[in-house]
């Protein structure tokens, strides 16, 4: 089914086969840019024709879903997208692609190209999206990076002139695309089960029959509410290292954590033992992480210098990532979570015991999600190799 192609020619991107074509967005079929009916007039939304937006647009193949929709009256505002047209945004987030699972209106940061017979939609969507980093260069590096639709027009792909070539080539790509949705719906549905479970096990605990009232719901009679004031005492990180590397390396081995997470790694550390590190400031306010053994943590976060010997410090990652601390944060000017704010909060305090018994539980399943997204890189990556080969006809599928 598969051969190694060995005869080749050269192209304005690079050596294509001798039979393929380099072909631009114009020549593949007409290009409509979107336009959104006026927002001020009700009678224009609500109907059934679906409005694509760069948000509607995710991973998925399909645009299946959008936020809103147009009446008859709001089509009329703009150009009917037919279904299978392939949707690229154009402005800001350049280069997002999806397919148009029914007839739909888009507005007017994405450009949809209505393909000519003799071209699959399918391949020029696979096409399209593995040179979307060289679309979005073509934008430049500024505020609000934008590829007007004359310029897109002239966006090039290597194209088989077979329509049996193109439609072979999208269906092994489908297959990986299948397989990583299959994956993600898995990965959802742990999600789920987690969700489900911190409910569960955060506060009514294991095995309890009696409960109680408190400020934050019932919990069982035999816990305790308790202060964090009393749990953990917290100081602000220090400003970032000069040179942070974005992947652990052997000389840079320990991570950086600041309000969202890891930032990178850097070759020195100031902390020698594990800990809670809490958001500051800003998107992340609130977010709660577990450090490793040795770490740096930024000024954008908070981390517990001292731990009361009562809690187990995944317990607490747990139990405050269940809470959305984001919630306690200033609501005036930009989002900031301090010490005093934090110390207030009170929480629910199992025995150890059954702390331990709860992180068990919930370590299990953040094992499971790990697996499951370790299995979806893998796929992602196995897609990102096949294209390489399929779509520069590195490879070649027999056409009967």
């Amino acid at each position: 089914m598969f051969y190694k192609e060995t005869s080749f020619q050269d192209s304005s991107i690079g050596k294509i086969p001798k039979d393929w074509k380099i072909k631009t967005t114009k020549e593949l079929g007409e290009v409509v840019t979107g336009i959104t009916p006026s927002t001020l007039v009700e009678e224009y939304w609500n109907g059934d024709c679906p409005f694509v937006t760069p948000t509607d647009i995710t991973e998925k193949k399909y645009v299946e879903k959008t936020e809103r929709k147009v009446s008859a009256k709001g089509l009329e505002k703009g150009r009917l997208i037919p279904k299978d047209s392939v949707l690229v945004t154009c402005i800001a987030s350049i280069g997002k692609m999806a397919l148009a699972f029914e007839n739909c209106l888009t507005n007017q940061q994405i450009n949809a190209i209505i393909c000519e017979d003799e071209v699959n939609p399918h391949y020029v969507y696979y096409a399209e999206g593995f040179r979307a980093s060289v679309l979005e260069s073509w934008a430049g590096k500024t505020t609000s990076p934008i590829i007007k639709k004359s310029l897109f027009e002239k966006f090039p792909i290597p194209i088989p002139t077979s329509l049996s070539e193109q439609r072979q080539i999208v269906e092994v790509l489908d297959v990986v695309d299948s397989a990583i949705e299959l994956a993600d719906k898995v990965i959802a549905k742990t999600e789920r089960l987690k969700k489900g479970l911190m409910q569960q096990l955060l506060t009514r605990g294991i095995g309890h029959i009696e409960y109680k009232n408190t400020l934050i719901g019932k919990i069982p009679e035999t816990w305790e509410m308790v202060s964090l004031s009393n749990v953990f005492k917290l100081a602000s990180g220090k400003p970032r290292p000069a040179e942070i590397c974005e992947e652990a390396s052997p000389d840079a081995i320990y991570p950086v954590y600041g309000g969202n997470g890891i930032l990178g790694y850097a070759s020195e550390f100031f902390l020698n033992r594990e800990t809670i590190v809490i958001g500051r400031v800003g998107e992340y306010c609130g977010s709660v992480y577990k450090t490793d053994k040795r770490s740096w943590i930024t000024d954008n976060a908070l981390y517990a210098t001292e731990l009361s010997e009562d809690f187990d410090l995944m317990f607490l990652k747990y139990l405050l990532s269940f809470m959305n601390l984001n919630k306690f944060k200033k609501k005036m000017g930009q989002p900031l979570i301090t010490q005093t704010i934090l110390y207030r909060i009170d929480i629910p305090h199992p025995p150890l015991p059954e702390q331990h018994k709860i992180v068990d539980v919930l370590l299990t399943v953040d094992k499971k999600l790990e697996l499951e997204n370790e299995e979806r890189l893998r796929l992602g990556h196995i897609k990102r190799g096949l294209m390489d080969l399929l779509l520069t006809g590195k490879v070649r599928i027999k056409v009967d």
